[in-house]
């Protein structure tokens, strides 16, 4: 696996902006939430993800492509950090011909890495 970029509200602006790609995002959010891929056994170990997680999602779920997923991580997100996307970033949201699942599922995961950057303490609220 390639290294992460760092959690910086440029990279999240990327999430937006669709210069990060898909893969990346992905593997970002799953940092974050606490999956490790241990490569010599060739699993996820799930020891820093939370019960929660831990039970519904043993391997890191597909965010884009699971409706599901997405639903849960939108509401881990904790509600004074719900409007994160449009107060650090201006995001003003999406117009109705850009209301498609993968943009909109790339949004939530942009407002949920803002919502762990503030709970952490890596971004002024």
């Amino acid at each position: 696996m390639t290294e992460l970029p760092p959690l910086t509200t440029d990279t999240v602006q990327g999430v937006i902006d669709e210069t990060l790609d898909d893969d990346t995002l992905h593997r970002l959010v799953w940092h974050y939430l606490g999956y490790r891929y241990d490569a010599a056994a060739q699993s996820w170990n799930t020891d820093l993800v939370e019960p929660v997680w831990q039970e519904k999602y043993p391997e890191p779920p597909l965010f884009i492509e699971s409706r599901p997923a997405t639903v849960q991580l939108t509401r881990s997100i904790p509600k004074p950090y719900k409007q994160l996307l449009k107060e650090k970033l201006g995001f003003k949201g999406y117009t109705i011909d850009q209301l498609v699942p993968r943009l909109t599922r790339r949004a939530t995961m942009a407002g949920w890495l803002l919502s762990h950057m503030a709970q952490n303490g890596l971004l002024d609220v």
